[in-house]
């Protein structure tokens, strides 16, 4: 199929709209035969029926249906474009795409977005949320600016970006009160047999954590394994078990789950990045974020 003819998508849109040739031609300032021409090169192009003969006047086939869902979206975006360019607001705004590692806790993406949204300059931020492998493919072909997560790019992945960290934090394990009135006496041995809530398996917390357990020879009961950190926690809110966070988020967690700090994890620590296609960030919105993270966030931890 030749590449798609927008100006001939826009005729067959407007037919669409106005429900006749004569309509959309005397609205487009242009003659029927030329308007029912171009949409007949559409067509031939497309190589689908678009419409049909129904009595005196035409209809939509399925496949101009579809045809149409699409011209609505694409003609769209196109008149949202000049009203941004015609608007002040247009070069004021400045957009920050971040892409969030689902391993991430939320409490910390807040954090390191938060400057974002208070700065001086008015900013929108754009998250979206998944698999690092994913994010960084998104990130490689410019529709992120930058993917925040909890390990630097894999030596697997073959997408031209850098690692940029952000800071280090220790570890804590928080449980409901009653949980962790049952476990404080005789930590570490306490948690032989205790009720555990852990990140899935692959990720790199989940490793640290099977590290630290098994270096000191202890086997908890795991309940249950989550990919998102948020549910994880809402299941420790509900009392369903103990489950580790970094502290450098010790008042949020405790504040905003009502649960309690069991016992920092000695000598595990987290590490979290900022990765981009650029070595020197030059996104306005990027070099804002990192550079609270290192300042603010995680140098007192």
């Amino acid at each position: 199929m030749e590449s798609l003819n927008y100006q001939h998508l826009k005729y067959f849109w407007a037919v669409a709209r106005f429900g006749s040739i004569s309509e959309a031609s005397r609205q487009l300032h242009l003659s029927q035969p030329t308007v029912s021409a171009q949409i007949k090169t559409l067509e031939d192009s497309l190589g689908r029926r678009l419409f049909e003969r129904v009595g005196r006047g035409i209809a939509l086939t399925e496949d101009g249906t579809e045809v149409f869902r699409y011209a609505e979206a694409i003609f769209s975006l196109g008149q949202e474009l000049t009203d941004s360019l015609r608007s002040d607001s247009f070069r004021k705004v400045q957009i920050l795409n971040v892409g969030v590692a689902d391993v991430v806790p939320k409490l910390i993406v807040h954090r390191i977005l938060k400057p974002a949204l208070e700065g001086p300059a008015s900013m929108k931020i754009n998250c979206i949320e998944g698999k690092t492998h994913e994010l960084l493919a998104r990130l490689s072909v410019h529709e992120l600016d930058v993917v925040l997560t909890d390990s630097p790019v894999p030596p697997y992945v073959s997408v031209k970006a850098y690692s940029h960290e952000l800071g280090r934090s220790g570890v804590s394990l928080y449980a409901s009160p009653g949980i962790v009135a049952r476990h404080r006496r005789g930590f570490p041995q306490s948690l032989n047999d205790a009720p555990m809530l852990l990140p899935a398996e692959g990720s790199i917390s989940r490793r640290l954590l099977d590290q630290w357990f098994s270096q000191r020879a202890i086997r908890p009961r795991v309940i249950a394994e989550f990919a998102d950190s948020a549910l994880l926690k809402v299941f420790g809110q509900a009392g369903a078990g103990i489950f580790a966070a970094p502290s450098v988020i010790d008042r949020e967690i405790t504040g905003q789950y009502g649960v309690k700090r069991l016992a920092s994890l000695e000598g595990m620590s987290e590490t979290f990045y900022a990765i981009s296609v650029e070595r020197k960030v030059r996104h306005p919105g990027v070099a804002l974020i990192t550079t609270n993270a290192r300042e603010r966030i995680f140098q007192s931890d």
